[in-house]
């Protein structure tokens, strides 16, 4: 139940979990669609046909409530082990290159290579800011 990975803006991470990256200004890509969406975005997301979370997260910006982000990105992180999990803002490099760094943390990578990590594996573009990066490197499991 999980994303092929040669499916457009697939990330597959080092424990072999794929993710899905985009932008929801582009259409919808072809193919099977996700069984959860988390979706950042300043404002609240339309609705769509699978269960999804919205975290708000201004354009440019970090997460509003960065305790709830970390809740959140784990969450998205377990449930990407079994099902078809797809982060995305509007774009789909800042917000969500960040996130799915996040998510390179919760699996392993080192936060320091976090970004990196992204860029090569997901989009050269993906994390925009530099306090974009700076969250990435400070990124920290839920509880600790």
């Amino acid at each position: 139940m999980t994303w092929d990975p040669d499916a457009p803006g697939a990330l597959r991470l080092p424990s072999g979990r794929l993710v899905r990256g985009r932008g929801l200004r582009a259409p919808l890509p072809p193919g099977p669609r996700p069984s959860y969406g988390l979706y950042l975005l300043g404002k609240q997301p339309p609705p769509v046909d699978w269960e999804f979370a919205w975290l708000r997260w201004p354009d440019f910006r970090l997460p509003a409530d960065r305790r709830r982000a970390r809740e959140v990105l784990a969450d998205v992180w377990r449930r990407s082990a079994e099902e078809r999990v797809e982060v995305a803002c509007a774009g789909g490099r800042g917000r969500t290159g960040t996130a799915l760094a996040c998510l390179a943390v919760l699996d392993g990578v080192p936060a320091a290579e976090a970004v990196a990590y992204v860029r090569r594996h997901y989009s050269p573009h993906a994390v925009e800011t530099p306090w974009q990066k700076r969250y990435v490197r400070r990124f920290a499991p839920p509880g600790k």
